[in-house]
């Protein structure tokens, strides 16, 4: 059991007080004394906020991973709620119908609004049409559109009426959407005729077919008309969503089920090995979701929130479904990409709609760094948000100074939240109005969150050393298993530190991490994504933050390859900010400056753009196999086949940066 250590360290010193304009938040700082006083009474406390037909008589059992045993979690026992009457019904019983929970804006610049009580109605008639289709509680859903009302709608129907959804981002391939179908056993596919992307309507159909064809379990696939295009049809199977879901009735009786009953499978993108079918239960997750969004964005009841994630992703689970309908809230929802029709696109919306809170990726802060440059165009006006959000990968201190200066008025705190598709919810995050900011820290753990970074013996590392993210007890919304393998859950996430700690066994993230002396958790990347360079361990996230900084890098990607002499070498691969030219030596020496000569790349790649996943993390795998690979290539030996690649936002820029490699002229000591 080793721990990667990283000998070099990026020094980061400035520090933002809480913003006063954060006079009345909604968690102050005495919940973190109160939570590790008794974590499991504080989390029943944020139980309590949602609305349950049966109490619970048991908060949590928990059966640690032992030899063989699988662990195992269980919160809120013998209580019973519905998860879409706590996101819709309740807000409009209490007589909030008339609000608006979404604004909807299409790529092509249609526009809709639609209340609460209009929510209730659509979400009741797609319960409706589940149940006519034969969907029964347990029944799994996959569910393969594009960012629109419907997707919403029929993710919260699925909740309504108990079946198991599973959202698969709309422009995956026919191979990943099967996977999902098959692994998870799926009765009904939902998809739609086309998509409107980057100014296109795409037919989609045709994928969903071949996703679907000669399954045994699939029943029916239930298609949207969306771009009114084409398309392919199997008769008995396929049924139009107009016929059957805006035709039923819009009343539907809801029932309650237990606590730990399945809500949501979600896939882990498959930056290793296949995807993870993980599963997320009913009073957990909602408990911790709806109570996250609610603390660490001080969720108002006036607020315009919009999360600008796709929803297949786990973070528009938790911040753009459950977390702000289960609290009431309006909130914008965007079909298509940042730049169309034009680069502006975002800053006009929150403009239109007065958007409050904007939660977003690092990626896309980056790439409106190299749009815009030092400061955004005139002519916008951003004065309604009063809160900023950052999540995917750790954001790099230059890019998170950047944001707040440029969409914060430098006054707005910014809220970079640590979590994953495992954790359900931001484990951490700071407090609005109540924690110091430190640009490119998470900061510390939410208020009944217990992380920390450990060595290899489960001990607790000194400040500036860094070592393996962990969580050391047990929370709500963690995912119970993973779908129909529980030894690889087992195995994936807590085999390492079995038997550690008060509770049996801490929870490995897969992240190095490091700690300051004020307790703040710096990310440093997945522990495979350090290069070990003449017996120096470093991190790729500290290079790349290094190379960002300069001012003619938009992004960059750092990966460690096999070196004759070092062992490994730093290749990094930047995609140009439009700035100046990108000077090579400029960059190493900006390298040695920020960490230490070691860290420097000995191969510098300007590409068009980065390998990513939904979530914005780079593929750091792939463009170290790209590398090889042309290395075997040159050699006159067979290149290996690249690892998965079906969770990828931007598939061509695999084949762009092969193209790259292909006439580069590279090291002779890597021919």
């Amino acid at each position: 059991m080793g721990v990667s250590v990283t000998e070099a360290r990026l020094q980061e010193t400035r520090i933002y007080e809480p913003s006063s304009g954060f006079p009345h938040p909604n968690v102050t700082g005495e919940a973190y004394a109160r939570a590790a006083v008794d974590p499991v009474a504080f989390w029943q406390d944020a139980a309590r906020r949602l609305d349950w037909s049966e109490p619970w008589h048991t908060a949590h059992e928990w059966e640690p991973p032992s030899g063989d045993a699988v662990p195992a979690a269980r919160w809120f026992i013998g209580g019973t709620l519905n998860v879409a009457v706590n996101c819709v019904d309740r807000h409009v019983e209490a007589g909030r119908g008339d609000k608006v929970a979404l604004h909807f804006e299409g790529e092509p610049g249609d526009r809709i609004a639609v209340t609460y009580s209009d929510l209730q109605q659509r979400v009741a008639r797609a319960a409706n049409a589940l149940t006519a289709l034969g969907i029964e509680p347990g029944d799994r859903v996959v569910i393969y559109l594009p960012v629109l009302v419907e997707t919403i709608v029929i993710t919260l129907a699925c909740a309504r009426i108990g079946a198991v959804h599973s959202l698969v981002f709309g422009g995956f391939s026919a191979e990943a959407v099967r996977f999902r179908l098959e692994d998870t056993g799926a009765k009904l596919l939902v998809t739609s005729d086309g998509q409107y992307r980057r100014g296109t309507a795409t037919e989609v159909k045709s994928t969903a077919d071949g996703a679907a064809a000669g399954l045994r379990d699939l029943e029916h696939v239930l298609v949207l008309r969306r771009t009114g295009q084409d398309v392919p049809w199997t008769e008995g199977r396929d049924v139009w969503w107009h016929d059957v879901v805006d035709t039923a009735s819009s009343v539907h009786d809801a029932l309650p089920f237990e606590a730990e009953h399945p809500l949501f499978i979600i896939y882990t993108s498959g930056t290793t090995g296949k995807p993870k079918g993980l599963v997320h239960t009913s009073g957990g997750y909602l408990t911790q979701a709806s109570w996250a969004h609610w603390a660490h964005f001080d969720a108002k009841p006036d607020d315009v929130h919009w999360c600008t994630a796709d929803l297949a992703w786990v973070t528009a689970h938790t911040y753009e479904i459950y977390g702000p309908l289960s609290n009431g809230l309006t909130q914008v929802i965007y079909e298509g990409t940042p730049d169309s029709p034009h680069r502006e696109r975002h800053l006009e919306i929150i403009e239109r709609y007065g958007v409050t809170v904007y939660y977003t990726a690092p990626t896309l802060i980056r790439t409106f760094m190299t749009w815009f440059g030092a400061a955004l165009p005139a002519g916008h006006d951003l004065s309604t948000l009063r809160l900023l959000g950052t999540v995917g990968e750790a954001i790099n201190p230059e890019a998170w100074v950047w944001f707040r200066r440029n969409f914060g008025r430098d006054e707005l705190p910014v809220i970079d939240t640590w979590w994953q598709s495992e954790t359900g919810a931001a484990m951490i995050a700071p407090l609005p109005g109540v924690t110091p900011l430190k640009p490119g820290s998470a900061s510390v753990p939410l208020p009944g969150i217990d992380a920390a970074v450990v060595d290899a013996d489960g001990d607790e590392v000194e400040p500036g050393r860094s070592g393996t993210l962990v969580i050391r007890r047990p929370w709500p919304g963690m995912a119970r298993t993973v779908w129909g393998d529980p030894e690889r859950y087992r195995d994936a996430y807590w085999s390492t530190y079995a038997g550690h700690g008060e509770f049996g066994g801490f929870y490995v993230a897969g992240d190095g991490a490091t700690r300051d002396a004020d307790g703040y958790i710096w990310i440093l990347g997945r522990l495979d994504d350090v290069v070990n360079v003449s017996g120096h361990r470093l991190s790729t996230i500290e290079i790349e933050s290094a190379l960002v900084a300069h001012e003619t890098v938009g992004e960059a990607g750092s990966a460690g390859v096999s070196d004759p002499v070092t062992g490994q070498a730093v290749v990094a691969f930047v995609t140009p900010s439009g700035l100046a030219d990108v000077a090579p030596a400029d960059l190493r020496a900006q390298v040695a400056q920020a960490i230490g000569p070691v860290a420097k790349p000995k191969h510098i790649v300007v590409v068009p753009d980065l390998p990513k996943t939904r979530s914005g993390k780079i593929m750091r795998r792939l463009l170290a196999q790209l590398w090889e690979g042309e290395q075997d290539r040159r050699a006159g030996r067979e290149p290996p086949q690249l690892g998965d690649t079906t969770s990828l936002q931007n598939p061509w820029a695999v084949e762009d940066i092969a193209d790259v490699l292909a006439t580069a002229e590279l090291s002779p000591s890597l021919n």
